[in-house]
């Protein structure tokens, strides 16, 4: 799914932050200016930034932080610098966020404009002995870059800024938030007649990607398909990967799919070594690890050598966690084939095995190089593995998008019958929302946090039964009823909220409450929780609908109260 962002770019005095400020108003979005936001985080300006000890690096790299920012919010209107295109993670970033609309100028006007400026005191474009032919220079080396991200053009020499700003919109109403980039897509582009006078519009291949997560490992591109498996070996090829694949898949997944991916992967000239584990959230651990650990190096991977971790989360897990460790990491890419996996534990990088004393304790945040999620595998899941994915998908409604929880309820029926375009489309949907989450908060140090609503008690009650009781979007559903309550204890929600999630949860046919459970046992494991920080629990709750906060005040007395309502 593309989100609904508008991102300029363009040599510097083609009108970037003028026309994008004036677009925004007119769509009534919010509107960002790359540079203006490199200040705000930094305390700098930007010729201090480039004056001082990281000079140039240290630009770039806070420009990347703040471009995933922007583009991850939507509804925005955002001015890149004019060298934000020179990096591809950047421009992934912009491609899997909305439309990018290049604002092009002639050399000459460029400099004539920069000539015309009075409120620059320092104007780096005009030093030298000629600086007509550096700009011309410059713009040269940028220009195949500029074209290859852009969706539309606009060609701003004669124009004034409400007339670029007309056909900003233009492009918007044109292309916008249903534009479609898949690979293998026969596009015909569109006419000089549909752009109007001024603007060269084409239709750019980029993938068809979901989202993009972008963060300071890279970016990591998310696709969900209807023939996902079938498309393997040559997305990955795309993402230029090559060599030797350790595939490392479950029995029931190798069972049905093996054969096919294999396949598909040799078709693209990837030699194919395959290890099967045992199903079950009680194969990851570190000895299922050694094991892996073995096989690989039995057969010789070396540091250029794939993982494709393909099967559901407790697969993308450990192959996951393997990759990042073996050889001191090698790329790996996720195929998730459960819904809980395309949705949550296939993306954002996060790789751990268990250890007896709780889940995920062991453990890095590693990205993969590419996600591809195949949604025809969603058909052979049973019924309760299938089931359990829907939580996930509910979580992030109910913590950052009111819309999708809505959209869940109108089309319940669809999704439950996995109607092959609803599901897909909620899917995509789902993936974009922690994609935007994990491109800003990577190593869970501020709002990635959010995405743990219902872990704490969920996390708890999955290591007190020993990993068997309960599958993990089972647990995360019980654990959402005791953070909806205590968010309800707390005054931060009425009544009417807790109600709605518990009938959505209902709907989905996932667990509410869970019984025979010791609170004591609950509470000691709650205290190993990895959101635990000078011994007070932070906790995810709820403001309303679509909006979560995490607090570390809620007193103890209500944490019991509640858990004695859950686990009656």
């Amino acid at each position: 799914m593309i989100r609904n962002n508008i991102i300029l770019v363009g040599f510097s005095y083609t009108g970037k932050s003028s026309v994008g400020a004036l677009v925004a108003q007119r769509l009534g979005w919010r509107f960002t200016d790359i540079d203006r936001r490199v200040e705000g985080i930094s305390g700098k300006t930007v010729p201090e930034i480039f004056a001082g000890p990281g000079g140039e690096d240290q630009f770039r790299a806070l420009e990347r932080q703040a471009l995933a920012l922007a583009c991850a919010v939507g509804e925005s209107v955002i001015a890149a610098g004019g060298g934000a295109v020179l990096e591809g993670g950047n421009r992934m970033v912009m491609s899997g966020s909305g439309i990018v609309v290049l604002l092009e100028a002639k050399t000459l006007t460029i400099y004539q404009r920069i000539l015309n400026d009075t409120t620059m005191e320092k104007r780096p474009l005009l030093e030298g002995d000629d600086p007509l032919a550096n700009i011309k220079r410059l713009k040269g080396m940028r220009q195949p870059i500029y074209s290859e991200v852009a969706d539309w053009t606009v060609h701003t020499d004669n124009l004034t800024i409400d007339e670029i700003a007309d056909e900003v919109v233009r492009a918007w109403g044109r292309l916008g938030y249903s534009l479609k980039r898949e690979v293998d897509q026969d596009i015909e582009s569109l006419t000089q007649e549909d752009a109007g006078p001024h603007s060269a519009a084409r239709l750019r291949v980029s993938g068809g990607a979901a989202a993009v997560v972008a963060s300071q490992s890279g970016a990591c591109p998310i696709f969900v398909l209807q023939n996902g498996i079938a498309q393997l070996g040559r997305r990955m090829k795309a993402n230029g990967l090559s060599g030797t694949v350790y595939l490392v898949t479950d029995d029931i997944v190798h069972s049905l799919y093996g054969h096919e991916v294999a396949e598909s992967l040799a078709d693209d000239g990837f030699d194919v070594k395959t290890y099967a584990i045992d199903h079950g959230e009680a194969s990851k651990n570190l000895g299922t690890a050694a094991k892996v650990y073995e096989w690989m190096a039995g057969h010789r991977a070396e540091r250029n050598s794939v993982v494709v971790a393909f099967g559901g989360g407790v697969v993308g897990d450990l192959a996951g966690f393997v990759a990042a460790s073996y050889a001191r990491g090698v790329p790996f890419v996720q195929v998730p084939t459960t819904l809980l996996a395309m949705v949550d534990a296939s993306i954002g990088g996060k790789v751990a095995v268990n250890l007896p004393q709780g889940k995920n304790m062991v453990g890095a945040f590693y990205q993969p190089r590419l996600v591809v999620a195949d949604v025809n595998s969603l058909r052979t899941l049973p019924k309760r593995v299938l089931t359990e994915g829907w939580a996930e998908v509910i979580k992030h409604a109910l913590i950052l998008d009111a819309e999708l929880l809505g959209l869940m309820e109108e089309r319940a029926d669809a999704l439950l019958s996995i109607e092959p375009k609803t599901t897909a489309s909620l899917i995509g949907r789902s993936a974009a929302i922690k994609a935007a989450v994990v491109s800003q908060d990577e190593r869970e140090k501020g709002i990635r946090t959010l995405l743990n609503y219902g872990h704490t008690v969920g996390h708890a009650l999955e290591a007190v039964t020993g990993y068997e009781g309960y599958l993990h979007g089972e647990a995360v559903s019980i654990g959402m009823m005791a953070a909806a309550h205590i968010s309800k204890g707390m005054g931060l929600i009425d009544k009417s909220v807790v109600d709605r999630q518990r009938t959505m949860l209902e709907k989905f046919g996932l667990p509410i409450k869970a019984s025979r459970i010791g609170i004591d046992e609950v509470m000691n494991a709650m205290s190993l929780d990895k959101k635990v920080r000078d011994k007070s629990i932070r906790w995810v709750l709820l403001e309303e609908i679509g909006r979560a906060v995490i607090r570390d005040d809620v007193p103890a007395s209500l944490v019991t109260a509640v858990l004695r309502e859950i686990f009656s």
